[in-house]
């Protein structure tokens, strides 16, 4: 698997390397890491691990190990992965020396925030609350939380990309902010042991990405689109196709979430993402260009109204200006490897 993806494992290291150098012999508790941004966490840590001969490790919290080894079988060939089975909410404070606490358990889920929205708070705010209470006993040395660019609510069409020292929030009265207001609560939550019990925290606010082991199947244009292409399918956007979105590479957020980590500010979000923004409309015609055969076209649903687009795209000017990091790989390349990985598996 690590050799499929060298040249982006290659990325991850020449943009790191130095921070892994005072970090040998060091143990990396990770939650959410069977999940999208999980998986490239563990494939840049253990490239890096083997070439640094960091002698490092991670234990990653998972309520089914057996399924996630199942998905993916290549894990057991690396002994510095070990698994806790649990649940975010309650799972056991081991008695291993934790180092660091990457935090990136509940991926923005649609439909779990539509049906069971209480689950969704519960996990999210609860679920930051208990690994916090681990970290503080711990005494790690940083910790990260992977919150949401939705902690902002609804980007006013007039702000192109909007900045960490905006002040918004989702809409109280809809029961659909679950997931941005528990994002929400988990910074103030990651502030408070900041301020009580001097926890190192960092903050990742994250917007949409793009790359291999991204969801196809679900309420991401990006992995929709690519998805309709792969199947042979015309690509259909259910709106108008004037939304705003920006997308960021597998490989790059995982350089942005290492450096965080390791050299972030404490108490003091970034935005995690691209800058540089596209219409759905004109994402659906990028991927489309990806149709060798002309076989298949893009339909949009919706007639554009008059009404401003709406916006969901950061000003990363911070984490750039302050983290000396960038955008490493074009939007373009981005389909492309997301599209090649996934006609490999298929």
């Amino acid at each position: 698997m690590l050799n499929y993806f060298e040249d982006d494992l290659t990325l991850v290291f020449e943009n790191t390397k130095n921070l892994w150098l005072e970090n040998k012999n060091k143990t990396i508790f990770l939650t959410g890491g069977t999940g999208f941004f999980g998986i490239w966490l563990l494939m840049s840590f253990i490239f890096i691990n083997r070439k640094l001969k960091l002698n490092s490790n991670i234990i990653v919290l998972t309520r089914d190990k057996n399924k996630f080894l199942v998905k993916n079988k290549w894990i057991k060939d690396y002994n510095e992965i070990s698994f806790l089975e649990g649940d975010v909410l309650n799972f056991d404070f081991i008695e291993n020396h934790i180092d660091y606490i990457i935090h990136a358990a509940t991926e923005a889920s649609v439909k779990l925030n539509d049906e069971e929205p209480l689950v969704m708070f519960e996990t999210v705010v609860n679920g930051t609350k208990r690994v916090l209470e681990f970290a503080e006993l711990k005494n790690v040395k940083s910790f990260l939380l992977t919150s949401s660019g939705a902690v902002y609510g609804t980007q006013p069409s007039d702000i192109e990309n909007i900045s960490e020292n905006f002040i918004g929030a989702p809409i109280t009265s809809d029961a659909m902010s679950m997931y941005g207001e528990g994002k929400r609560m988990a910074e103030l939550l990651c502030a408070a042991h900041y301020k009580l019990f001097n926890l190192p925290v960092k903050i990742a606010r994250c917007y949409a990405f793009i790359g291999p082991f991204l969801e196809l199947n679900s309420h991401f244009a990006a992995g929709n689109f690519i998805k309709n292409l792969l199947d042979n399918h015309d690509i259909v956007i259910e709106g108008d196709g004037t939304p705003y979105r920006s997308y960021m590479y597998s490989a790059d957020l995982a350089v942005w979430l290492w450096t965080i980590l390791f050299d972030g500010e404490n108490n003091s979000p970034y935005n995690v993402g691209s800058n540089k923004s596209i219409t759905i409309s004109d994402l659906a015609n990028l991927i489309l260009k990806q149709d060798d055969a002309n076989h298949i076209k893009v339909i949009t649903k919706t007639p554009r109204s008059n009404k401003p687009p709406l916006r969901y795209v950061p000003n990363t000017d911070k984490a750039i200006k302050n983290l000396n990091l960038g955008i490493y790989t074009n939007l373009e390349t981005c389909i492309k490897k997301t599209i090649a990985y996934n006609k490999l598996i298929r």
